[in-house]
């Protein structure tokens, strides 16, 4: 599976924004984003769709994103880990 290309992150591109407004989140480059110095969150793409890999410690976990529902789930379970408290 590749990581997602410039034309993927395009279909994102509403999902990124949201996250770009997360505290706590850095994005270092275009959809690949960092919590404090680790590597957290970034998206692939492969002939079944887009998904994207996330991790607070250990293991990353994948989440599909090609559809609304699918985005928002991502966007709830990154959000509840990146939180403060």
């Amino acid at each position: 599976m590749k990581h997602a290309t410039p034309r993927a992150l395009d279909r994102l591109e509403p999902l990124l924004a949201k996250l770009r407004r997360l505290g706590g989140l850095k994005e270092k480059s275009r959809g690949v984003f960092y919590l404090k110095s680790k590597a957290a969150l970034h998206f692939h793409e492969d002939p079944a769709g887009l998904f994207a890999d996330f991790r607070t410690t250990g293991d990353w976990q994948r989440f599909a994103v090609n559809t609304a529902d699918e985005r928002t789930a991502l966007l709830r379970v990154v959000a509840a880990a990146v939180a403060p408290g």
